[in-house]
């Protein structure tokens, strides 16, 4: 895994994280709530995305045809 985006965005009491791998476009998203802090929110989409790349080893390249929801 390389570079990785990371996205805030607050909905009323909780917030939306969500973390992109730049090299393979996948992209995980947890709602914690505002209460916990930026480092918190950071450490637990990270681990999901971590997981999610070992893990779909075999899905579809992102230059497949079709349509992948």
């Amino acid at each position: 895994m390389g570079e990785v985006y990371f996205e805030f965005v607050q909905i009323g009491q909780q917030m939306r994280v969500s973390a992109i791998d730049a090299d393979t476009n996948t992209e995980v998203v947890v709602i914690a709530p505002v209460s916990a802090t930026r480092p918190q929110m950071q450490a637990v989409v990270l681990a999901k995305l971590r997981r999610k790349l070992a893990t779909s080893s075999d899905a579809p390249s992102p230059s497949a045809p079709g349509k992948f929801a």
